[in-house]
């Protein structure tokens, strides 16, 4: 009977996975398609990560080590707490542009309501 220990498809335990530069390339595109889809700035994902910058090559090192430690997993369980977090500070009313913003419409009757003021 040959020794598990020995099999070809066992790997040592200090050994890290690194992403292949093709799965690089998809998890920058899917990066960017998040961030703009959750009306986000590399910016706030640097902060979420507490990377050392908002470019991307160093926000894909700081998943790259992610996914080095804890696997694919690990990545998807981080972008996914990410996101509740960002939803949560939406919620709280922290990073929301709906918030602060006045319409056209809303500034329309107040420029009227000031010449209405000033004619009286």
């Amino acid at each position: 009977m040959p020794d598990p220990s020995s099999s070809p498809a066992r790997t040592a335990p200090a050994e890290r996975s690194f992403l292949s530069d093709q799965q690089l390339e998809d998890l920058q595109t899917f990066l960017k398609d998040w961030l703009r889809h959750q009306g986000r700035t590399q910016a706030d994902l640097r902060r979420a990560l507490q990377a050392e910058s908002i470019r991307m090559p160093v926000l894909l090192d700081t998943l790259q080590q992610l996914h080095a430690q804890g696997g694919v997993s690990a990545l998807a369980a981080r972008l996914c707490n990410i996101e509740e977090l960002w939803h949560r500070q939406e919620g709280d009313g922290a990073y929301s542009d709906e918030a602060g913003e006045i319409s056209q419409d809303q500034l329309d009757l107040l420029l009227e309501e000031i010449r209405q003021d000033r004619r009286i």
